[in-house]
């Protein structure tokens, strides 16, 4: 991995797998795919990317990973080639959302999510916005689904903070949320009054 490969098909795992293990869950290889196992491979809560406990810092090379990041069916992540499979390490989300825009088409209003390797989403039915409070702390930690299958860009504390303050305070059975929307479709971001 010293050069940086210029497409994913020139990327090989099977001499860095440690271990064998069965293909993703709910995923069949392809013929002549190999399940390469796990590979020495972390992504941490800030998003870098580690290979053998150093830092990848050669972002074209995080972006093409990137591309070939999925989750399986017990979430689990995996790099998966034309060629192979491996599975490598998540602390939290593979990717941050850094930036926010808002759009209006024809009345619309639709927030778009930056991410740190430069993937645009918009936030909608099949992106949603998801809130997970901490049960110790109670400190929200956002994210929004990037694609269909589950992989998430946990939303970063300033995105978050604007996120907030462009959200509407209403009733939600009862109690006052922060509601925000996006293309059509509302997302309850936390409660508006202090919990007693």
């Amino acid at each position: 991995m010293a050069d940086t490969p210029e497409k994913i098909e020139d990327v090989s795992f099977a001499a860095a797998a440690d271990t064998s293990c069965p293909p993703p869950k709910g995923m069949t290889p392809r013929p002549g795919q190999i399940v390469c196992g796990d590979i020495d491979m972390r992504i941490d809560a800030n998003g870098t990317w580690f290979y053998h406990g150093s830092p990848i810092t050669r972002k074209k090379l995080v972006q093409l990973f990137s591309t070939v990041v999925r989750r399986d069916e017990d979430g689990a992540y995996w790099l998966i080639t034309p060629a192979e499979m491996a599975r490598i390490k998540v602390d939290d989300a593979p990717f941050l959302a850094v930036e926010m825009i808002e759009t209006n088409d024809n009345g619309v209003k639709s927030l778009k999510f930056r991410t740190n390797v430069e993937k645009w989403v918009i936030a909608d039915q099949s992106h949603p916005i998801r809130i997970e409070v901490d049960s110790v702390t109670n400190e929200p930690h956002p994210y929004i689904q990037l694609n269909d299958d589950g992989t998430e860009a946990r939303i970063n504390r300033s995105v978050f903070y604007d996120l907030v303050n462009r959200a509407k305070v209403t009733d939600v059975m009862g109690k006052d949320m922060f509601v925000i929307e996006s293309a059509g479709t509302a997302f309850v971001l936390g409660t508006a009054t202090e919990e007693e």
